[in-house]
């Protein structure tokens, strides 16, 4: 009539303790990884700067911080001096506004010289700087 069916637990093997070792060996390599991110210059920056964008002023805390990006001042991605003087902190808002901004000046710079006349205020970029002076304040 029926069978009675049971069941008995394998002996682990080879292949599962060969997992186990490609496991550990993924963890330590996200392990390193994680090491070296912190001394790139995004953890840099959010060492170094409080977390508010330089624009908008909007605070950020761990929960958001993913959304607080580092924009470097003169558009170059390779120029990080350790000191983050080409940095600013901003949200991802107004960091893609200001790569917008920059992106226009830039095709409107090439249009002026054939049409628009030169108006300084169309080639300006944003520079205010919340904390110029932070450094100096805290010192005090």
């Amino acid at each position: 009539m029926g069978k009675i069916l049971t069941y008995s637990r394998p002996m682990p093997s080879k292949k599962t303790l060969s997992d186990n070792s490609r496991v550990d060996k993924i963890v330590a390599e996200a392990r390193r990884n994680r090491e070296q991110r912190e001394t790139t210059y995004r953890e840099s920056a959010l060492k170094i700067y409080p977390w508010i964008c330089g624009r908008c002023a909007r605070e950020f805390t761990r929960e958001n911080v993913q959304s607080l990006t580092v924009h470097h001042r003169d558009h170059n991605h390779n120029n990080n001096p350790s000191d983050g003087s080409n940095w600013e902190l901003l949200c991802i808002y107004c960091h893609e506004n200001e790569h917008s901004r920059h992106l226009d000046s830039q095709h409107l710079g090439n249009a002026e010289s054939d049409c628009l006349s030169a108006d300084s205020e169309s080639k300006s970029q944003a520079v205010h700087r919340p904390f110029a002076k932070l450094k100096s304040l805290l010192k005090k």
